[in-house]
């Protein structure tokens, strides 16, 4: 996308995709649940270049959780009284629910205004590059929040298979499993199509997307999709299989209802495979209330962020079980999710790209629709 520089169509003075201003960009941040409170506020306070401005949310509890880690946030009811203060700020950011990204990140944009959504972007691809278009008509930037990119095991995998170590891969598994017998409640176990819930469309646009920025386009989607839980309405298993047009095979799996969990990631090629157990350990060190330092990475105390401990490392080799002693360790790369909004930060100044364009999202979003139909119909869908 080309941008307009700091004076876009609406004349809000905020900055577009091609800005040259140095900040700090105050940043309005719309929701205050989990996504809010746990990845976006502080990553947001982390890094150079950010203020946490506004936090839009009614629930008084959440305010005083916010004031009590930031207490000079601002805040507002609803996003039309954010945007009421277009002016005052340069950056959007829209954490709340699944059903609602699409007309916030419609009017921020049309109130001149920059916008980070987190995933899914949109319930439909159509949605998603019809955002994209907006946004390149306005000069402003459009993110979308996709931080598995910056989880250790990822940005591990994706050197080894840059450096040739697999040498071609065939055949890539990712799991995002979970044990979760008892339902939790709320808008992410609806079964209403309305507000985009289910493992499909949350923890599926996490592997989705990885597997596509890895190993390219989709050509062919094949998936499974069960509602397993009593009482549950959105699909809480749900399998996915990929075949890229680079002939990669991706076998994606998402599940609440695993009893045990398998590999984190199973990469198996010519020459080698990999595999990984275990989660990245960032979002249980902001859960816990760890924090990367003000920069945007970096220690908290003596702890370096994201660096995971010796015995969680992958193992690379041919012919044995990684859980029989065979193949090598790899040491296992820190994660970075402060580096996202550092992308951000440089893209608002005009010295950098967007880290997670619309358009990449709308592709994951084409292949989450394909595979919808797919397990729906019990066929193989071709893109």
């Amino acid at each position: 996308m080309t941008g307009t520089g700091s004076d876009t169509s609406l004349g809000q003075g905020s900055p577009g995709t091609g800005s040259r201003r140095e900040g700090p960009f105050r940043v309005g941040l719309v929701g205050y649940g989990l996504a809010g409170s746990v990845f976006h506020a502080p990553l947001i306070a982390a890094t150079e270049g950010l203020t946490l401005d506004t936090v839009v949310t009614a629930n008084p509890d959440r305010q005083r959780q916010a004031r009590d880690e930031f207490p000079d946030v601002r805040f507002a009811a609803t996003p039309d009284e954010l945007l009421e203060r277009a002016g005052e700020l340069d950056l959007i950011v829209i954490a709340s629910p699944n059903k609602t990204h699409v007309p916030i990140a419609r009017a921020a944009l049309q109130a001149g205004l920059p916008v980070v959504v987190d995933k899914p972007i949109a319930g439909t691809a159509a949605q998603a590059r019809e955002l994209a278009t907006l946004a390149e008509e306005r000069g402003l930037l459009l993110s979308v929040f996709q931080n598995r990119r910056w989880d250790n095991d990822f940005l591990t995998l994706r050197k080894l298979i840059a450096e040739g170590n697999l040498g071609d891969v065939y055949r890539f598994e990712s799991r995002f499993e979970r044990w979760r017998p008892e339902l939790k409640g709320g808008w992410r176990e609806s079964g209403d199509p309305a507000e985009i819930g289910g493992l499909l469309y949350d923890l599926g646009s996490h592997v989705v997307d990885q597997a596509l920025v890895l190993f390219g386009p989709a050509a062919t989607v094949y998936a499974e999709s069960v509602v397993r839980r009593p009482g549950a309405e959105a699909d809480d298993d749900t399998f996915i299989a990929i075949t890229h047009t680079s002939g990669v095979r991706s076998h994606l799996y998402a599940s609440a209802t695993t009893a045990q969990l398998g590999p984190r990631f199973r990469a198996l090629g010519s020459k080698a495979g990999y595999v990984k157990y275990g989660l990245d350990p960032q979002e249980a060190a902001l859960r816990d209330g760890e924090r990367p330092t003000a920069g945007g990475g970096g220690q908290q105390g003596e702890k370096e962020w994201g660096v995971e401990p010796e015995e969680l490392w992958g193992r690379i080799g041919a012919g044995e079980s990684p859980l029989t002693g065979g193949g090598t360790p790899v040491p296992t790369l820190p994660g970075a999710y402060p580096a996202y909004y550092a992308a951000v930060a440089d893209a608002l100044r005009g010295t950098g790209e967007n880290p997670v364009t619309a358009l990449e999202a709308a592709a994951a979003l084409d292949v989450l629709e394909a595979a919808h139909r797919s397990a729906h119909e019990k066929v193989t869908v071709t893109l």
